[in-house]
């Protein structure tokens, strides 16, 4: 155990090593910028973007001061046949982002409550329009959608889901899109796209009368930074339209700017009928998700008596004022800065740098797309992860910089407010981590 001043002990830390890391701590004590700055004095680079969500940087004025005023004037008010002003006004500034017909806005506290709502709406939906055998739900391999039970059923990581007895019933699973024959393309592959025609073979298996949606992260982020093939997505869409399944894009890693446009669904032309979204709708600075649906399924809902309630689901924290008051000042910051633009005015550069590392010691694949990159190191012989942890951990300690690591791949996903001269400090020192890591 650490001898840190700190008693580490009581804290049972999320997705983490627990001893490993309270051996050895790796503590956050400030942040502005694009800069953290560790208990022991370090000023760190941030290459994530905190956890993919601090897209306009860190410790901005803008926000800490709405929400300090809003925390004053209004500390919570409950959403439950009641309301408050903001969530109102943020719905109407939300709605502006999203393609033609995506009208409606449900909030939630973050991504994993987006995911199973956005799953809950969609098996309601088909129970309203008189669709009741409509049950099943599609995700793929690789696909992360948080962990509430319904996001574990219809992800795709194994270590999310095996501890966890049998989840969702009815479930099934496309095929993931990594490919090793398009290892090292830059954006999307050009080979692949045919990868979606396995959805057709799910839906002879099980009929499309029984399913109700399929879920898919248009980039897959916590997979490893999973880019899709040329064409993919357009046929993902072309075959729910067929067969009348709705389609649930999970833009929670991807929406606010991550691949240069507001969300993918814009970015690559591809309409869903909803879109989950969190992490960088209020900047990371307050939890906060939010669901975005069709008009047709919400107007499925606004039937009947009109003093009974539509959707019988929703959170305590549902469009907290403070959480509220956080997205509006976000939201605000990246259009003054025209931050979505900038990301991808700066995303070739990106590219180029991150790609200068193929020739690195152990580097198997690059994959990009917008601001997000990884970097995949081959695997130690009945080791798998070690690799890519020891180089996660020598860019913390020894380079001041933050890179996220899952097994041995290195993902990147640095502010939408970074400069080229930090982009070359981030892949100069990951370079020479990985040179260095046996």
């Amino acid at each position: 155990m650490s001898d840190h001043p700190l008693n580490l002990e009581p804290f049972w830390m999320p997705f983490t090593a627990n001893r490993q890391f309270k051996a050895q701590p790796r503590l956050l004590e400030s942040a502005e910028g694009m800069y953290y700055r560790s208990m022991d004095g370090h000023k760190i680079l941030d290459g994530t973007a905190g956890l993919w969500c601090v897209n306009a940087g860190h410790s901005r004025q803008a926000i800490t001061t709405a929400v300090s005023e809003q925390i004053a004037k209004l500390d919570y008010a409950p959403s439950f046949q009641m309301g408050h002003p903001l969530p109102f006004r943020l719905a109407k500034k939300l709605v502006e982002l999203t393609p033609a017909g995506l009208d409606h806005v449900f909030f939630t506290n973050s991504g994993s409550e987006a995911v199973d709502t956005a799953l809950k709406i969609a098996l309601a939906y088909q129970q309203a329009r008189g669709f009741g055998r409509k049950q099943r739900l599609i995700g793929r391999e690789k696909g992360y959608h948080g962990v509430g039970f319904g996001g574990i059923s219809v992800g795709g990581l194994a270590n999310n889901r095996k501890a966890f007895g049998n989840g969702l019933t009815g479930t099934a699973h496309l095929s993931h899109t990594l490919r090793r024959e398009n290892a090292f393309s830059r954006g999307l592959p050009e080979e692949g796209a045919e990868i979606a025609d396995q959805f057709e073979q799910i839906i002879a298996l099980n009929d499309a009368a029984t399913i109700a949606a399929v879920i898919v992260e248009p980039v897959a982020g916590s997979a490893g930074v999973i880019v899709p093939p040329q064409g993919y997505l357009e046929r993902i869409r072309e075959i729910c339209t067929e067969h009348d399944i709705l389609l649930i894009f999970d833009e929670v890693i991807t929406g606010y700017g991550r691949l240069g446009a507001a969300f993918a669904t814009t970015k690559f032309g591809v309409t869903p009928d909803i879109i989950t979204t969190a992490k960088g709708l209020t900047n990371g600075a307050l939890p906060m998700g939010a669901v975005f649906v069709s008009d047709q399924i919400h107007s499925a809902f606004m039937q009947g008596p009109e003093n009974v309630i539509e959707l019988f689901h929703g959170y305590t924290y549902s469009a907290h004022p403070v959480a509220a008051a956080a997205a509006l000042a976000t939201i605000d910051i990246y259009a003054a800065e025209d931050l979505f633009q900038r990301a991808a005015d700066i995303s070739g550069y990106f590219e180029e740098a991150v790609h200068s590392l193929a020739n690195c010691r152990n580097v198997i694949d690059i994959r990009n797309f917008g601001l997000m990159a990884a970097v995949e190191l081959a695997p130690r012989q009945d080791a798998s992860g070690t690799r890519g942890y020891d180089v996660f951990n020598s860019c913390f300690f020894e380079q001041n910089v933050l890179v996220r690591v899952t097994a041995d791949t290195i993902a990147l996903s640095p502010p939408l407010i970074i400069e080229k001269q930090q982009i070359d400090e981030i892949v100069e020192n990951l370079g020479a981590v990985i040179n260095a890591t046996k």
